[in-house]
């Protein structure tokens, strides 16, 4: 009687121990056995670090465990387990995927909510007629975000990198359009004068067109022989008028130059006068 109480007792207590180290490790892993748990869905395209048992937490504070995950050609779906009945999350709710430090380290899932409060919200996310577009519900989804570590930081500045090189290569191509559309300006402005001055040079064609129709004129009408006869007839007479003009001219200066000739008619006016004086005295 004494050994068989004696082996139950041990019994007992390594079976108490089980229990009590199972709990325990249930406990540390968040993972609570009881009504007041509920799940939400979660994709995450790149989940990195995440485990079966990872914490979650909100606000610093660990509300749940992961229960599940599981793989598609999408994306990473990971099933939380929330151990609070009474935690209201105000939409819209993203979940982050964080590690301890940017080397490395263990992962957990950060919940943030960024919808504004509502105050003496009665409803709970376990309840029946939760309102899921105001709240996160039991069994609603939500959109995760990737791991923040090195490699990705890395990444993030090679992306910043490559996006401010090509924002230089749009620059100097915005650059040059503004240098071309000035240019254009110009080249249009320089159009504009050319025709400007082109328009004032029209009355000038006009006359040189009218001068060559009027030389075009007298070139052929010199070339027609009567033309040409008469021309040379005209200036023969004039060459012989010129002569007899010279001959007529040169006798007047002989005239003119003769002493006696100039004293007759000097004389000859005086005469005239005084007779014109006698009669009309």
């Amino acid at each position: 009687m004494r050994r068989s109480f004696r082996d139950a007792i041990v019994g007992f207590s390594l079976l108490g121990g089980v229990v009590i180290f199972s709990g325990l490790t249930l406990w540390l892993k968040g993972i609570q056995v009881n009504s007041k748990t509920w799940l939400v869905n979660t994709k995450f395209s790149n989940a990195a670090g995440l485990a079966v048992g990872t914490p979650v937490t909100f606000r610093g504070i660990q509300v749940g465990n992961v229960k599940e995950i599981t793989f598609t050609p999408e994306d990473v779906q990971a099933t939380i387990r929330i151990n609070k009945d009474n935690l209201i999350l105000f939409k819209p709710i993203t979940a982050k995927v964080e590690t301890s430090s940017l080397l490395g380290g263990d992962s957990s899932i950060s919940i943030i909510s960024t919808g504004v409060p509502i105050n003496n919200m009665s409803y709970l996310p376990k309840e029946k007629n939760c309102p899921n577009k105001i709240i996160l519900c039991d069994g609603d989804t939500i959109k995760g975000g990737g791991i923040n570590n090195i490699s990705q930081l890395t990444g993030e500045i090679n992306r910043f990198l490559n996006e401010a090189e090509r924002m230089q290569v749009l620059n100097k191509m915005v650059s040059s359009i503004e240098q071309f559309d000035s240019t254009q300006k110009h080249f249009d402005e320089l159009v504009r004068l050319a025709r400007v001055e082109l328009l004032k040079t029209k009355p000038i064609l006009k006359n040189l067109e009218e001068s060559s129709i009027h030389m075009n004129n007298i070139l052929s009408s010199i070339d027609d022989p009567q033309v040409l006869s008469d021309i040379k007839s005209s200036t023969r007479s004039i060459k012989l008028l010129t002569e007899k003009l010279d001959r007529i001219s040169y006798k007047v200066d002989e005239m003119l130059n003769d002493e006696e000739l100039t004293n007759a008619f000097k004389d000859a006016a005086i005469g005239i006068g005084r007779l014109f004086n006698d009669i009309y005295d």
